[in-house]
């Protein structure tokens, strides 16, 4: 069982984040963090008081808990894993059409003394941080930076490996105004053709189509508190139920656990997590990530181009399922 002192610093240090956005920010993304927020204390103020933590060990068989444990405000984020996973990490900046965008980063790094191309979503740690990575949701610069990274990576026979830790894509004015679905649409489309192992690495939040524009791979890998779902919980309570107070019975609903997406197929690999969460021991987490992505990119470098590609398109098709009567 968890420490409630521990969880109610967790709470405070929060309450602290929501405090210094409401100063710095009146933007609709600051607000829409804020309101998150909010519910998070809530959720974790429920888990305090009902005896238990929001740990790895409470999430086991609680969708809900395991959201609150993907959005821990001391998990490790993608820069995180750069630093412990990689070296000779030179990040890259600019999508050549119109600016860089901070939420999403990448660039040439090594793994195990390998080249590879690095890219994934950067939340930040503190208020500064989250106001310039805009909370880790991406625009579509972002997206046509990963692609083009991935592009360059092709080009000159480089392994690709993306993290991924999104609520989602952010669904501001500006970002519709220059053309997010079709940035989100056109990297589905061109990042399978790519001709080099992609393997991608869910590690907190997997949100929507913002997720998604960067997790097409030969494998994905999923951290096993992490969540994976076309839409958080709270905006699916606020569908169905017209207020976000339901979110717990959404979050179950939504099978966007790592264990339900491994069962449906679409995640290959469950990756465990030092007991606890990864909060709780950010190397060992990643030594247990680089275990598994080394071993993945060995099976992978294996493989022809053409059965890589064959075998990425056959894990495609399947994925869609249709069930008569559902």
């Amino acid at each position: 069982m968890a420490n409630p002192d521990g969880q109610q610093a967790i709470v405070q240090e929060i309450e602290k984040q929501i405090a210094e956005l409401e100063r710095a920010s009146d933007s609709e993304a600051a607000r829409e963090e804020i309101e998150r927020l909010r519910h998070q204390v809530a959720g974790l103020r429920r888990q305090v008081s009902g005896g238990g933590g929001v740990d790895g060990r409470s999430a086991a068989n609680d969708p809900w808990s395991r959201v609150l444990v993907a959005r821990h405000p001391r998990r490790p984020h993608t820069l995180d894993y750069v630093q412990l996973l990689f070296t000779d990490f030179t990040e890259l900046h600019g999508d050549r059409r119109f600016a860089d965008d901070p939420a999403l980063v990448g660039g040439f790094a090594r793994f195990d003394g390998r080249a590879a191309m690095v890219i994934g979503h950067q939340k930040g740690r503190d208020t500064k941080q989250k106001l310039r990575r805009n909370f880790g949701m991406t625009n579509p610069e972002g997206y046509r930076k990963a692609l083009r990274l991935m592009q360059l990576a092709a080009k000159f026979r480089l392994p690709i490996i993306t993290l991924v830790d999104t609520p989602g894509a952010y669904p501001g004015t500006g970002a519709e105004e220059r053309g997010q679905a079709e940035a989100i649409a056109y990297n589905l489309r061109e990042i399978p053709k790519l001709a080099v192992p992609i393997i991608v690495a869910i590690h907190g939040e997997g949100g929507s189509g913002g997720a998604l524009a960067v997790a097409v791979g030969d494998r994905v890998l999923m951290l096993e508190n992490a969540v994976y779902s076309v839409i958080s919980p709270e905006s699916c309570s606020s569908i169905l139920w017209r207020d976000w107070d339901h979110k717990q019975e959404a979050a179950r609903l939504l099978k966007l656990t790592a264990q339900d997406l491994r069962g449906f197929g679409i995640v290959d690999q469950v990756v465990p997590e030092p007991s606890g969460g990864a909060h709780r021991d950010p190397q060992r987490a990643a030594a247990l990530l680089r275990a598994v992505l080394a071993e993945t990119l060995r099976q992978l470098e294996a493989l022809s181009t053409q059965e890589l590609l064959r075998r990425r398109h056959e894990r495609l098709r399947k994925l869609a399922t249709f069930v008569d009567g559902a």
